[in-house]
């Protein structure tokens, strides 16, 4: 098993999840993300913070897996890359009270970050062109599902994520004018009353 490999480790898998429930790593996650790798210093440019603070946040997403120093880069400006390790579902039980509390914080952290860019994204839509307008969209809808048919629209969700996967990672399959679009999806079963 590799060092920020949880495994069946649950404290592992606590410690991993309460490194996302810090703001700066979401922020920083989407800049390596976006850009496929980048220097701490570019980081800071990019977010307006310090270049100790975004070199020290990097270090611990390091330390839990989610990004890593490019191989074969030496002197002081290392560039990082994210890794596969960002997979995955922030929410939903894991028998461990521990783990489910960090696992709330980090999708806490992880909501905020995302409502945070969908606004930003509306303010600015207006300098888009007219395709790119007409394909944003904010909307919401309450459906009455089993368990079941809910479970299959999640699959079916992940399955249309997964068809394009590839191309954050690998700029060659991206067709010529594509761009990066951000795609938020969340499920998940009203409260009872």
């Amino acid at each position: 098993m590799a060092q920020n490999d949880p495994g069946d480790d649950p404290k592992l898998a606590t410690m991993r999840l309460r490194a996302l429930a810090h703001p700066l790593r979401w922020k920083l996650l989407d800049v390596v993300t976006r850009d496929g790798s980048v220097t701490a210093t570019r980081c800071a440019e990019i977010l307006d913070e310090s270049v100790a603070s975004c070199w020290y946040h990097l270090g611990i997403l390091r330390k839990y897996g989610y990004v890593e120093p490019i191989p074969g880069t030496s002197g002081r400006e290392k560039p990082w890359r994210a890794t596969a390790a960002l997979q995955g579902d922030l929410s939903g039980p894991t028998g461990d009270a521990d783990t489910e509390a960090a696992g709330f914080a980090a999708a806490d952290a992880f909501l905020d970050h995302e409502v945070g860019r969908a606004k930003e994204r509306i303010r600015r839509l207006g300098a888009e062109p007219p395709e790119w307008q007409a394909t944003n969209m904010v909307a919401a809808a309450s459906v009455y599902v089993t368990a079941e048919e809910l479970a299959e629209i999640k699959a079916e969700l992940v399955a249309i994520l997964e068809r394009y996967a590839e191309r954050a990672s690998d700029a060659e399959r991206r067709p010529a004018s594509s761009r990066a679009a951000r795609i938020f999806v969340s499920t998940g079963i009203e409260p009872s009353a």
